[in-house]
């Protein structure tokens, strides 16, 4: 089996595309796997860490703002399809998949045009610009929420659910280690708040502002600042960080960990972050981020949040409401339960196998 995968500027492209190779692989050992990105970008560097070739195109997207890039954005476009078509040309593969990203563009449209397969993954419950122009051509289209018939023609669709890595949302059994691991009281309430890994602002400033609420009511907090904050955070708050309430870190590794010790989940509503949390099953608070294209994350959330299965703060709101929401909730249970209970119903455990089978189906 041949397979090009194509994508990436973002994690949120980036560790779905690793899943489904890392799922090829499982099954198929012998298959050849290259991947397609963007030079420059996250997946030049990601991709080799997972243990797989990867070629960069040239390809940019068009800045919003006026400036002189933009005029280079042609030039560079027309470099990337005459170099993905010499790559597709030498491969020959079997299928060429698509995950969003710009060098997924140039990738798939080569490949359509040759007349070999082509699969996208669409994140999103709003889909990116590249997936929604592809989609006219692709065989398939697999995704992770209802109602996208708006946007890709209904006969495509097959509902697959994002694939993650199931190591970050194995949690059963691991609540005595997690807490061993960051320092806290089993017996004691505890948020988590992540914001990615470069960290959220929004999120950052709000629990700064208002700590010391949760620390009255002694709350724990596990705390995922991202590595722009990291040391702000340290010297502004200096003693208020050497209370065993708080664990604040720039990056977690453990994520399984993190999400047992929690009680309660602050996050980002990026596609795969919920699709991890869905998995997880835990009260969760969404913040979209309001800084990414076409508002994606409230539509995110609000897939979630109209089947009673997440609480949306708007990121507007966030610093003087989040905390008080929060602590809302944690002395909530019903509330608790009914939350976890729906949004348990959302996890698709197995959505790299689904895609798979779709792979099978076209090859």
């Amino acid at each position: 089996m041949k397979v090009i995968i194509s994508g990436g500027g973002t994690g949120g492209h980036i560790f779905p595309a690793i899943a489904i190779a890392d799922t090829i692989k499982k099954k198929y050992p012998s298959a050849e796997i290259l991947f397609v990105g963007a030079e420059g970008k996250m997946e030049m560097e990601k991709v080799p860490k997972a243990g797989y070739e990867i070629v960069g195109l040239p390809i940019r997207g068009i800045q919003r703002k006026l400036t002189l890039k933009n005029f280079s954005v042609p030039f560079k476009l027309i470099s990337s399809l005459w170099k993905a078509k010499k790559l597709v040309k030498k491969m020959k593969p079997d299928i060429a998949i698509g995950v969003g990203g710009y060098a997924s563009a140039a990738t798939l449209r080569v490949a359509s045009k040759q007349k070999v397969p082509t699969l996208i993954q669409e994140q999103n419950s709003y889909p990116g610009i590249t997936n929604k122009w592809l989609a006219k051509r692709a065989n398939t289209i697999c995704v992770a929420y209802d109602n996208l018939e708006r946007f890709f023609p209904k006969e495509k669709i097959v509902k697959t659910g994002n694939p993650i890595r199931n190591a970050m949302v194995e949690i059963d059994g691991k609540k005595q280690a997690a807490c061993e691991h960051f320092g806290i009281d089993p017996n004691k309430k505890t948020i988590l708040i992540i914001g990615g890994s470069l960290g959220a602002r929004t999120l950052n400033m709000s629990l700064k502002k208002d700590l010391k609420k949760l620390m009255d009511q002694d709350i724990q907090v596990v705390w995922q600042c991202g590595k722009f904050y990291f040391e702000r955070l340290k010297e502004e708050m200096g003693e208020t960080l050497s209370s065993k309430l708080v664990y604040l870190s720039d990056f977690i590794f453990k994520m399984d960990l993190a999400y047992a010790a929690a009680d309660v989940i602050i996050s980002r509503a990026g596609a795969i972050s919920v699709s991890e949390v869905c998995l997880v099953g835990k009260p969760v608070i969404l913040v979209p981020s309001p800084n990414v294209s076409e508002d994606h994350q409230t539509k995110n959330a609000m897939a979630l949040v109209k089947v009673n299965a997440a609480v949306l703060v708007k990121d507007i709101h966030a610093e003087n409401q989040l905390i008080d929401q929060t602590i809302g909730l944690l002395n909530d249970s019903e509330q608790m339960k009914s939350l976890s209970a729906n949004i348990k119903k959302l996890g698709i455990s197995d959505a790299a196998e689904r895609i798979l089978k779709e792979i099978e189906k076209l090859i």
